[in-house]
């Protein structure tokens, strides 16, 4: 499952603070239930226009990945979340939306194809299909 999210009308204080994303990083995997198997990496970005400015970190889970990028300047934040495991993206997307106190976001949750075949048999192993599930405005 991968939620990706496109947050507008945040705080742009927490947009701007690397120790809040690290922070958002850090605890946000175990609050849906995924597995953090490493420290987040967050990095404060400054592009070529003023304005590209922003803070961007991943944290590598057990299950796949989440990362994010900030764009203070814009007051706009991304967000994917991406999970070889089913996850309650409703609570997911609350959740972020609560903790960047977005006015609004765009959203889409796609299945993952988790086709693969078993090593020692080579037997085809089919779990679902790549296709959007669900997407939408909320606010």
């Amino acid at each position: 499952m991968h939620l990706l999210v496109d947050g507008y009308g945040g705080d742009v204080e927490k947009m701007k603070d690397e120790d809040f994303v690290y922070r958002f990083l850090d605890t946000y995997p175990s609050e849906i239930g995924m597995n953090k198997i490493i420290t987040p990496r967050v990095i404060t970005y400054r592009g070529p226009k003023e304005e590209d400015w922003g803070v961007s970190g991943f944290v590598i889970i057990a299950e796949s990945h989440i990362s994010i990028h900030t764009f203070p300047e814009r007051s706009y934040v991304n967000i994917d979340v991406f999970s070889c495991k089913d996850f309650d993206n409703e609570k997911a997307l609350a959740q972020i939306r609560e903790v960047f106190s977005l006015e609004q976001v765009k959203f889409w949750v796609l299945g993952r194809g988790l086709d693969y075949s078993i090593p020692k048999t080579g037997a085809a192993v089919k779990r679902g299909r790549a296709r959007a599930v669900l997407s939408g405005i909320d606010g």
